[in-house]
């Protein structure tokens, strides 16, 4: 398997946008915008008139390893020619244009070209201008929308790749179940049960009792609540609670408590 091969073995490029990139200036900055492609899953870049040609060797040496993206490249003379087959095409700009356009985020962008994939099989795609100046109205006037994101409103600059990435980010979580945490664990342990939560739960209810900590009746099933509350967002495993439940018998010892409780 080649390393291109490996880098979409778990990719579903089907419906993916292309990057249209108008009148890049720079192969380093081509390059560049190629590695956040992949790291997105994207490898649809069209290239309108680069100023320095292509291929190009500094676009090879900054794409670090993302080459199917541009050895697949194509080249057009202009972003109409580039935008053809296209049915949903949105340009990214920070910039206010003077045209009655929806203007939208790349993560509602992104959602958007998902759903039109979804609905009809429309091929989408995002216009991006040159380094220096950025999109053309000409170009601009080709989309469907405005892309732009809510950054810094004194301070919005974003170099190519960075662009591409930004909305690359979008479109691959909107593409994928998304983990928002995981932790793993380990082979010699479980997630504990709510059996052995509660019996650790009132392990410890019973050692604070005795000690006095929970001696004010009123408030009393509030403390029990919050404590129980605060140990169940905790996601204990089996031996943290054993764990746990040594402590609680441990500091009762040691103070003179009971110690009761069965624990390893």
């Amino acid at each position: 398997m080649t390393r291109a091969e490996k880098a979409l073995r778990d990719i579903d490029t089907a419906g993916a946008p292309a990057v249209i990139l108008i009148k890049p200036q720079l192969g380093e900055n081509i390059g560049m915008a190629a590695r956040a492609m992949l790291n997105c899953g994207l490898t649809d870049m069209r290239l309108v008139a680069p100023r320095d040609g292509w291929p190009n060797d500094s676009a090879t040496n900054a794409a670090s390893g993302a080459l199917v993206v541009l050895e697949n490249a194509r080249v057009f003379a202009t972003t109409t020619e580039a935008v053809a087959d296209l049915n949903l095409v949105f340009a990214s700009t920070a910039r206010g244009r003077d045209m009655t356009k929806p203007v939208v985020t790349p993560r509602k962008a992104a959602t958007e070209m998902h759903e039109a994939w979804a609905a009809s099989a429309s091929r989408a795609g995002i216009l991006l201008g040159p380094e220096a100046k950025g999109l053309h109205n000409d170009d601009v006037a080709l989309a469907d929308a405005v892309m732009t994101a809510p950054l810094n409103p004194g301070f919005s600059s974003l170099n190519l790749a960075q662009a591409v990435l930004l909305f690359g980010y979008e479109w691959y979580q909107a593409s994928i179940e998304t983990v928002e945490r995981e932790v793993p664990i380990s082979p010699q342990t479980r997630p504990a049960t709510k059996e052995e939560l509660v019996g650790f739960f009132e392990h410890l209810e019973r050692e604070l009792d005795n000690c006095g900590f929970l001696h004010v009746k009123e408030k009393r099933p509030s403390m029990v609540r919050n404590l129980r509350n605060m140990f169940q967002r905790a996601e204990l495993t089996e031996q943290e609670v054993r764990s746990l439940r040594g402590v609680v018998s441990g500091l009762a010892t040691g103070r003179g408590g009971s110690g009761s409780g069965n624990h390893d």
